[in-house]
């Protein structure tokens, strides 16, 4: 692109998951022409409540939420909506050594305590502001060049507790620990006030009440955006004064700003001219850790409420009853490698579920692949050794007139909607102030 041309709207935004969403919602609320561009059928990216074939609505991607997460909870609150309690459970099952263990949830949580522990202290050192991800500190900054398996390895801990430990960090992961960042456990241990126990209870303790789809409705509000579905983007051109996006379809878009919302494992499926940094590519093409599977079942009969752990190496490293769904249960499942599961197969995903409980018997499975899903790569985000702090700083630094956002690029909780809402809202939060500086 060259020269002054005259653009099509002030921004246009690729992708239409929270991030793309309040990013439209509070440029077009301030008074800008806003196009967004989504190209799936649907808003939401990688959280998605629809009805289900087990029987009952389920979150396919995206679930849990919390009052420590500042940007959902302001949006919860300004929209009346709530929260709903997270099934408990009463048995725990666990794996150590090719071994199962069984005993009341109580036992379980008492031998996983020190290594958790272990592992989240020091946090709010290592990340005093944990909002503001820079400057980092020399403490973040060298937790960042251990993998999650390093520093297991380094406390010292029983073969039991370190097992327990390893598979509990691939849950939050969703991939192997073998790549992930120890940093990152730090953030989050920070982001909850250093108390490594409030990390599980916003992971699984709340969802909202009614599903993430009330929520993605509520950003929406007071949004004039101009909203196109089925409409992706292949290229991404820059120029001094414009950005042309450019369509599958061949459609030529011009705008005086552009937020891209692609997650890192795919940011490279567009072209952009010209090209992104040297930084921006190495870490997509390195990519994140989370390329794991979700997957909900459905089992004969009512089984007692349990939850069930398992180490990397295994094709489920977690599983639980969730819900009663007439004479049957509903089962969730998560497993950190999505090739070594595949979710739409009832035997296959019973076998994992066989694991720890042969008794059980599952009727149904649902789900979706995000890591094999092309507009998505990856299921929530988790930095691999050494990219926070060799790589973030850089893929949240505009090129030009373009600015990449969504839960993978946030300071707080990246790889959470809070993440997507807080990246969102800065990204529309800078054009704002570039626009206002033009007039």
């Amino acid at each position: 692109m060259n020269g002054t041309r005259t653009t099509d709207t002030d921004v246009v935004i690729v992708g239409g998951g929270f991030a793309g969403v309040v990013a439209a919602r509070d440029l077009s609320r301030a008074g800008a022409d806003v196009l967004l561009l989504e190209a799936r059928d649907r808003l939401g990216g990688r959280t998605w409540h629809r009805n289900s074939p087990l029987g009952r609505p389920l979150e396919l991607g995206g679930t849990f939420v919390h009052w420590l997460q500042p940007h959902v909870w302001a949006e919860m609150t300004a929209h009346g909506l709530e929260l709903e309690e997270s099934p408990g459970v009463d048995e725990a099952y666990w794996i150590t050594g090719r071994t199962v263990h069984h005993a009341p949830v109580e036992e379980y949580s008492a031998l996983v305590a020190p290594g958790l522990a272990a592992i989240a202290e020091g946090a709010q050192q290592a990340f005093p502001l944990p909002h503001r991800l820079f400057p980092m500190t020399e403490q973040a900054v060298a937790a960042d060049g251990l993998s999650i398996t390093e520093r297991i390895a380094q406390l010292g801990l029983d073969d039991e507790t370190a097992d327990i430990a390893r598979s509990r960090w691939t849950l939050s992961f969703n991939g192997s620990p073998e790549d992930a960042s120890s940093a990152q456990a730090l953030r989050l241990a920070a982001l909850c006030g250093g108390d490594w126990r409030m990390v599980s209870e916003v992971n699984r303790a709340y969802t909202i009440a009614g599903g993430t789809g009330r929520l993605l409705d509520a950003v929406q509000q007071g949004s004039t955006a101009t909203v196109r579905l089925n409409t992706t983007v292949t290229e991404v051109n820059s120029g001094a004064d414009a950005v042309e996006v450019v369509t599958a379809a061949g459609e030529r878009i011009t705008a005086r700003h552009a937020v891209v919302t692609l997650p890192l494992n795919v940011l490279g499926s567009i072209d952009f001219t010209p090209a992104l940094s040297a930084g921006k590519q190495t870490a997509a093409t390195r990519g994140q850790v989370s390329t794991g599977v979700k997957v909900w079942m459905r089992a004969k009969g009512r089984i007692k409420p349990f939850i069930a752990f398992a180490p990397d190496n295994y094709p489920l490293t977690m599983a639980g009853t969730e819900y009663e769904q007439g004479e049957d249960t509903i089962l969730l499942g998560f497993g950190p490698q999505s090739d070594k599961l595949d979710i739409t197969d009832v035997r296959a995903v019973e076998a994992a579920v066989h694991q720890w409980r042969p008794d059980i018997e599952l009727t149904a499975v649902d789900g979706h692949d995000w890591t094999a899903d092309p507009l998505s790569g990856e299921t929530w985000a988790m930095p691999r050794t050494g990219q926070l702090s060799t790589e973030m700083a850089e893929l949240q630094r505009p090129e030009g007139r373009v600015r990449l956002a969504g839960g993978d690029y946030a300071h707080g909780w990246a790889g959470y909607i809070d993440g997507a809402l807080e990246s969102g809202r800065r990204a529309a939060h800078q054009i704002l102030n570039q626009l206002r500086e033009a007039q």
